[in-house]
């Protein structure tokens, strides 16, 4: 596999189409939005001479890196020619099954269709394409060109060809790859949300301030960022999808997201991507806010 297309240019997108692109794959970054597209380049143009000046990347590493990126806004004509799609459109079931349903047929038979879902089933995405077989779960965490870990997710149908070739895939990309099984919240998810739902619990209840449950985390159990920080750089937006996905697959009221959540998403507090959330966001600086906000 020599040509991917990655379907969505907002954080994760831009990532994935970054790593694959510095490790010599040619590389489409397919979005609907042409700004979203430009200002994905710029990203990975930032984080390319981040990793120059670090000295884990050469000048010459980087422009090879930029040459091998191209941008296009209609998916159809984009991934005629693709060996491996990986779709990391937003977290939205009903986006990701019609993008499934398309690429299914827009791409040859034999392209392997990956979805970068942090929570959504696998197994339903590959139902409404014909090829359940060749579907699986290609979850990076953020920032992608940093983490090592990618989850492999195998759906129902998922063929142990494909699983074992995006292991070795994702190993070509300087990754560790896990390989799990589809169910709701994988494994990363399936203890992480509990437990920033279980903090966002502790600040509701009024048990603690948020730097304190942050700092009880990082100082105590060492955790490098606190629940609450985490749920920020997440999307709280993001992280209460999660949940549902969570509390509907298990039926399970343990996984019922926090009152105070979804309060703060209808209120549009969503952490960093809208300047507020736990903390108050200014250009990647944080500041507390108001605690009396959190209690009920």
């Amino acid at each position: 596999m020599k040509n991917v297309a990655v379907i969505g240019a907002g954080t994760m997108g831009n990532g994935i189409a970054h790593v694959f692109a510095q490790f010599g794959y040619s590389v489409k970054l397919i979005d609907v939005s042409q700004p979203a597209l430009d200002k994905a380049l710029t990203t990975i143009g930032t984080n390319l001479d981040r990793q120059v000046a670090k000295g884990t990347l050469t000048e010459a590493e980087k422009t090879a890196t930029l040459t091998n990126l191209s941008t296009r806004t209609d998916m159809q004509s984009a991934v005629q020619d693709v060996d491996l799609v990986v779709e990391a459109a937003t977290e939205d079931v009903e986006l990701k099954l019609k993008i499934f349903k398309d690429l299914d047929a827009y791409t040859n038979p034999s392209v392997i269709l990956a979805t970068n879902t942090s929570s959504i089933s696998i197994t339903q995405i590959a139902a409404v394409t014909n090829r359940p077989d060749k579907v699986i779960g290609m979850h990076f965490m953020n920032p992608v060109p940093v983490m090592k870990l990618v989850e492999i997710i195998r759906g129902y149908s998922t063929s142990n060809e494909v699983t074992q070739l995006i292991m070795e895939t994702s190993k070509k990309l300087g990754k560790i790859p896990v390989e799990v099984n589809d169910y709701p919240g994988f494994v990363a998810n399936r203890i992480l949300m509990p437990m920033i739902n279980e903090a966002i619990y502790t600040l509701y209840e009024g048990v603690a301030g948020v730097e304190e449950i942050d700092a009880v985390m990082k100082l105590g159990m060492a955790h490098p960022m606190g629940p609450l920080q985490l749920a920020d750089f997440i999307g709280l937006d993001v992280c209460l999808a999660i949940l549902r996905v969570l509390h509907e697959g298990f039926g399970n009221p343990k996984y019922a997201p926090c009152p105070l959540l979804v309060n703060m998403v209808m209120a549009g507090k969503k952490g960093i991507k809208t300047g507020e959330g736990f903390y108050a966001w200014n250009h990647g600086t944080k500041d507390l806010v108001v605690a009396s906000k959190f209690t009920h």
